[in-house]
């Protein structure tokens, strides 16, 4: 399995061409590969019935590589990529970008996609791919192993694989140097008192920012959601690029507070040893994301990118997450949750009712009406 690097997906159009001839990435530290990560060591793992019959697996073999786009973090799509390459002998490349990036990259391919499948990051900018035609309907198989038909796309142009919970997140030794009691809510967000000290992403590049952006206007309605959102401008220090940049800044305090999945925070408590941080789930209901996995349309492997949907619709796949600190809730029926994420109080039931519908229909025009309120953002919007 080998690693892109930023540039040569980004910079060149040569990776369409030419079999794909994808370079290795070498020291770049914003793509490090997981590829000394033994991950074929659970339980189930050689048991390929699960995941596809033969004749599927062997059509995916005589495509002979496949290339994904990961908008989880770098680890997880790493640990995927190179269980799926151990597993079938199909070469496997990967690149990490936000689902922003992924959605206006292969937007501006116009049909002649450079990677063959997207893997995680929340379903809002999948949606938006969807209304754009840029992702390929397929009947998976192992559609039948999700929880529920919320968790798949009705017309088959993205399947779920785990569930994340949206809330807050502190720095409990600022705080408390500070003199301030963490929000509890999202009312809270907007006392002047945390000015300066809330970090939250980029509404142009992450699908966090998205989710957070829908939530808001679920809650309250769209003008009154909108005027939530630049009220809380006010207090927001930084919008990060990826949805995962506060949680990475809070337990060194350069970020009090962050609004972000909680199971980014439990990573940088139990991976990274930051006591530090606090979580909040918002008292008046958390929402959530679902983590999602597509086919790009005109992509050049198509038997690959099948065979990818069924294994990431299977335990073999969506249990390597937690080995790697990724510890969303799976919704994946057969598959063993991570016991951390509810040990630190995370309910995969209590949640909001979020509307993925009108999330679909108007996740863009959203984005436009909150960037247009805040007169086109400024430079606490990071995009590098």
């Amino acid at each position: 399995m080998r690693n892109v690097s930023r540039r040569e997906f980004l910079g060149t159009s040569a990776i369409a061409a030419a079999g794909l001839g994808l370079t290795a990435c070498g020291g770049s530290s914003s793509n490090q590969s997981s590829s000394g990560t033994d991950t074929s060591s659970s339980g189930g793992s050689d048991d390929l019935s699960r995941i596809a019959s033969e004749d599927v697996i062997e059509a995916a073999k005589k495509d002979g590589e496949l290339v994904v786009y990961g908008s989880c973090e770098e680890q997880h799509v790493a640990a995927c990529a190179q269980h799926f390459q151990e597993l079938f002998g199909i070469e496997t490349s990967y690149q990490r970008l936000s689902t922003g990036e992924v959605e206006s990259k292969v937007e501006e391919e116009n049909g002649n996609p450079s990677a063959d499948v997207w893997f995680g990051g929340t379903t809002d900018p999948y949606n938006v791919a969807v209304t754009k035609g840029i992702l390929e309907p397929y009947e998976a198989k192992n559609s039948s192993h999700l929880i529920s038909d919320k968790f798949h796309d009705a017309d088959g142009n993205w399947y779920g694989i785990y569930k994340g919970i949206l809330g807050f997140f502190y720095n409990k030794d600022e705080l408390e140097r500070k003199g301030l009691d963490a929000p509890q809510d999202w009312p809270d967000l907007l006392d002047e008192k945390y000015k300066d000290l809330i970090w939250m992403s980029n509404y142009n590049t992450a699908g966090t920012a998205k989710l957070i952006l829908n939530t808001v206007i679920q809650k309250y309605g769209h003008d009154e959601g909108i005027k939530y959102l630049v009220n809380l401008d006010k207090n927001v220090q930084v919008y990060t690029k990826s949805g995962s940049g506060p949680s990475k800044n809070v337990g060194t305090g350069e970020c009090t507070i962050g609004i972000g999945f909680l199971h980014d925070a439990i990573y940088q408590i139990v991976d990274n040893g930051y006591n530090n941080i606090g979580l909040v789930i918002p008292s008046s209901g958390a929402s959530y994301e679902v983590g999602a996995t597509a086919i790009f349309k005109g992509c050049k492997h198509e038997n690959a990118a099948k065979l990818w949907i069924e294994y990431a619709l299977s335990p073999q796949c969506v249990e390597r997450a937690q080995e790697v600190g990724a510890y969303q809730f799976l919704v994946i029926d057969d598959a063993k949750q991570p016991a951390v994420a509810e040990e630190y109080g995370l309910d995969p039931n209590n949640v909001m009712d979020y509307n993925f519908d009108d999330a679909k229909e108007n996740t863009e025009q959203y984005v436009a009406d909150i960037m247009n309120a805040l007169g086109g953002g400024d430079d606490r919007f990071q995009t590098e």
